[in-house]
């Protein structure tokens, strides 16, 4: 585990009736560094996010963002960070720049602050255009860049991700895909990439492969591969996972 963390996740276990949807998870972010959390539907990507973002709280274990710890100390966690949730989560009716004040505001930003960060960013996502739009006359890859610029606006140290590219067409995961790689290069961000496609996992420095609940690797791409043999991810997830067909390449 990472000692100079942004995200650590220590032994997480939750259930749900007889389902153990997390069993002993454990894994660590460091600032500027990208982990990809790899696993099919079901492997527990979405019940980790519930307990990162304090939605849920875990049956044992600890999650500390930036030291803070979610359980004792939820309120300084969760100002570290920001999330994308993989399901739309924007007021359909109100303007970009409306929703984005609304969330400044939520998280205390003076309009001082606030006004010059969400020109800057809405300018740096190519949205400055769209701005007085209402959310419901943007694209579906629009509408996912104006939740990132929601999700970096209070400066978090760490970025949740979570199967935020489902629904795009493959240029608008593209884009997205990269405009996070650039930001976590231009502002040290740690960020945690919950996916079942394989493309976006080659993208991260380590990837977590999550399958049933356990953790079953962390590491680099290139060593799993290595480990299992295999020419590819695809290739080496599939034999770590039992050859399941469960991670796709797009």
């Amino acid at each position: 585990m990472n000692t100079d963390a942004v995200l650590r996740c220590t032994e997480v276990s939750k259930r749900y009736g007889r389902t153990q949807a997390l069993d002993a998870v454990s894994l660590s972010v460091a600032p500027g560094e990208m982990v990809a959390l790899l696993g099919p539907n079901g492997a527990g990507k979405t019940t980790l996010f519930q307990l990162l973002t304090g939605l849920y709280v875990a049956d044992s274990g600890a999650v500390e963002v930036l030291g803070a710890d979610m359980r004792r100390e939820p309120v300084r966690a969760l100002a570290q960070l920001g999330v994308v949730f993989q399901q739309p989560a924007l007021d359909l009716n109100l303007s970009v720049r409306a929703s984005l004040r609304f969330h400044a505001d939520l998280h205390g930003l003076p309009s001082s602050v606030s006004r010059p960060r969400i020109d800057e960013l809405l300018q740096r996502f190519g949205l400055a255009e769209v701005a007085g739009k209402p959310a419901r006359e943007l694209s579906g890859g629009n509408r996912r860049k104006v939740e990132l610029v929601r999700a970096l606006l209070h400066a978090p140290r760490l970025l949740l991700m979570d199967e935020a590219t489902v629904g795009l067409d493959p240029a608008s995961r593209a884009q997205l895909l990269e405009e996070v790689l650039q930001a976590r290069s231009e502002r040290g961000l740690g960020v945690l990439w919950a996916t079942h496609l394989v493309d976006e996992a080659e993208k991260a420095q380590r990837v977590v492969v999550l399958h049933k609940g356990k953790v079953l690797w962390d590491g680099t791409a290139q060593a799993l591969c290595a480990d299992r043999g295999a020419a590819s991810l695809q290739g080496a997830f599939l034999k770590l996972t039992g050859g399941q067909k469960n991670a796709t390449t797009a």
